[in-house]
């Protein structure tokens, strides 16, 4: 919009409905994922001190908040999420969360990062006694 209290009015609202909302989706053992498909509020003016009122480019904010006891199947007790994404691999993440298969027509990717275990093949086992 250009209007910087207006701006800073419209986030804080959203902050304030997400501390609403994720409490509950937390304790029903959802998941939420948090987006935007542009930016605008963090570049407000341009160059030459004008308004700037078109979406930008910029990258947005992917945020994933897993339900209490509720893990991503096959991630264990983690999820880590690539920073590379883009619209497109919105529905495939959302698709591997619910287990569900990717159609071939989508050109993205789950933008969760694979679980990677340091496999040591040479290790000497380690006997306890109790």
């Amino acid at each position: 919009s250009g209007n910087f209290e207006a701006s800073v009015a419209a986030v804080e609202t959203v902050d304030k409905c997400l501390g609403r909302l994720i409490p509950g989706i937390s304790k029903a053992g959802g998941t939420a994922l948090i987006t935007a498909d542009h930016g605008n509020a963090e570049c407000m003016w341009d160059e030459a001190g004008n308004p700037w009122t078109a979406h930008t480019t910029n990258p947005v904010p992917f945020i994933l908040v897993e339900g209490e006891k509720l893990k991503i199947p096959g991630h264990g007790t983690e999820v880590n999420l690539r920073n590379d994404g883009c619209l497109a691999d919105i529905a495939p993440t959302i698709l591997e969360i619910l287990q569900l298969p990717q159609p071939k027509e989508m050109t993205g990717s789950s933008m969760i990062k694979p679980v990677e275990f340091d496999v040591r093949a040479n290790r000497t086992p380690v006997r306890l006694s109790l």
